[in-house]
């Protein structure tokens, strides 16, 4: 008896010693909840009353002001950008400026928000960046569609010492060693972050098409955007295979060659990292000849395109999202209400092209991440307590801030990029997308499929690019620690 005793005494010893020996590897944090806690918070409590704002009629206020100039196409072939970007930085600005504004340099000062067209042209854009900065004196550059047109954005940013940025560009070499500024910060998913984020989710997730076409815009993102779903493909799912490649010219007009190719390869998926017009008008025309299979995307959501093809016709699209989180969808009361906000003043007061069409009904996508990206680099201002770029600087690194929908979102000292989960939707008819929409009236839209099954994709599987040649990030890891 005695002798079993101390066999129990020993055992219950050992067992004591290792469950403390185990016990810190659940106690210790994963990597994505180092975004469980953030710094500062969207309030939605705080927000103004938005039921007079109209983005057709914004009257921009005068005199001392922070002054935020927004590059991009307000005119060419997409000029769409730029009055979307107009859209989600005043819905901002006039939230801040009914408040009161924010206090810096002693204060309070209001945001008003400037038009500099870039019309898609390089040295357009040189011109007019430098312009807003000399002539206009704005505090901050904001853009931009196209990578391009961003690393010009960033280079005269950095030559004068003012604050770039890019809400919108996922261009990987912007914040290499190369083109890295400090003045620039990069909130925008990267191409490789995509890349790899929609490989997980059909590797890891989905788990059942294993071929793919790879079809991209010829250009830098193009290009960085398929390499990332290359590299992701052979990290998180190896027994698929690319069954083709091909790159098209930017605004390209006719795809019928290309899809062509793409309908006798015998693709399970295309792979795209397009946006409007090219990715509206690619989905009509893959379905105008009886091409049906799914895209794997990031822009091609355009409520207007989507409407044009139907239900059936946009069934089964995989849209990878920076601002989506788990289902249901409408987590928080916050989120609820800016929802609500906007898409009451769509209904009431945007009557004035292009204000008026689908594509601007719904707050969420991509209106979601860049409003909520304005909101943060606002909050950073005025927690700095100053426009000197210096000081912002010093708030902004490293900072965390929690988006409105809950969503927790981190800035790489380092090299200046966002950290952060994404997700990946899979679209589905209307009578399905309650998974999803979990409010009157269930549904995102009724004429076409919308967001329905959603997936997670934890930001420790989609670390943004690290460039160890940039002196500031040699021998960090992927969160710059």
């Amino acid at each position: 008896m005695r002798e079993t005793k101390k066999k129990l005494l020993i055992m219950s010893c050992m067992l004591a010693i290792l469950s403390l020996m185990i016990y810190p590897s659940f106690t210790v944090a994963a990597p994505q909840d180092k975004l469980a806690k953030a710094n500062a918070v969207l309030d939605a409590g705080k927000m103004s009353d938005m039921s007079d704002f109209d983005p057709s009629k914004v009257a921009q206020p005068t005199g001392d002001t922070i002054k935020i100039a927004i590059v991009a196409s307000f005119s060419g072939p997409a000029a769409m950008a730029g009055q979307i970007y107009w859209l989600c930085v005043n819905w901002v600005a006039y939230d801040i400026n009914k408040r009161g504004g924010i206090l810096v340099d002693g204060k309070r000062k209001l945001i008003q928000v400037i038009k500099a067209d870039h019309m898609s042209k390089p040295d357009q854009c040189k011109k007019v960046a430098e312009r807003m900065i000399l002539q206009e004196k704005v505090n901050v550059l904001l853009g931009t569609d196209g990578g391009h047109m961003m690393k010009i954005i960033n280079e005269t940013a950095n030559k004068y010492k003012t604050i770039a940025v890019n809400i919108s560009s996922p261009g990987d070499d912007l914040m290499d060693a190369t083109n890295f500024s400090r003045y620039a910060f990069y909130c925008s998913f990267s191409a490789g972050q995509v890349g790899r984020g929609l490989a997980y989710y059909y590797g890891q997730i989905r788990k059942k098409e294993k071929k793919f076409y790879i079809f991209c815009q010829d250009y830098s993102f193009g290009r960085s955007i398929a390499e990332g779903f290359r590299t992701g493909l052979k990290e998180y799912y190896p027994e698929a295979s690319i069954v083709g490649e091909d790159f098209h010219k930017l605004f390209l007009t006719d795809y019928a060659p290309y899809l062509t190719k793409i309908k006798a390869s015998n693709a399970e998926v295309i792979f795209t990292g397009d946006w409007n017009p090219d990715a509206g008008n690619l989905l009509k025309q893959s379905r105008q000849i009886g091409l049906m299979l799914p895209f794997a995307n990031i822009y091609m959501d355009d409520p207007n395109s989507l409407h044009a093809v139907g239900v059936e016709g946009t069934k089964g699209l995989v849209n990878l999202s920076s601002w989506n989180t788990s289902n249901p969808h409408f987590k928080t009361s916050g989120h609820i209400k800016f929802y609500k906000a906007w898409t009451d003043q769509w209904k009431n007061k945007w009557k004035t092209a292009p204000y008026h069409s689908e594509l601007f009904e719904v707050f969420g996508g991509n209106f979601g991440s860049w409003t909520n990206a304005t909101y943060w680099l606002l909050n950073v201002i005025e927690r700095a307590q100053s426009t000197d770029p210096e000081k912002i600087i010093t708030v902004w690194e490293n900072d965390t801030f929690k988006y409105v929908n809950g969503k927790v979102v981190k800035m790489r000292a380092c090299d200046h990029k966002i950290i952060q989960d994404l997700a990946v939707s899979e679209f589905v008819p209307w009578d399905q997308q309650k998974v999803s929409f979990n409010m009157p009236p269930y549904y995102w839209y009724k004429g076409c499929s919308s967001y329905g099954p959603t997936f997670v994709i934890p930001a420790s599987k989609v670390l943004p690019w690290m460039d160890q040649k940039l002196d500031r990030c040699k021998g960090k890891n992927g969160w710059g620690e």
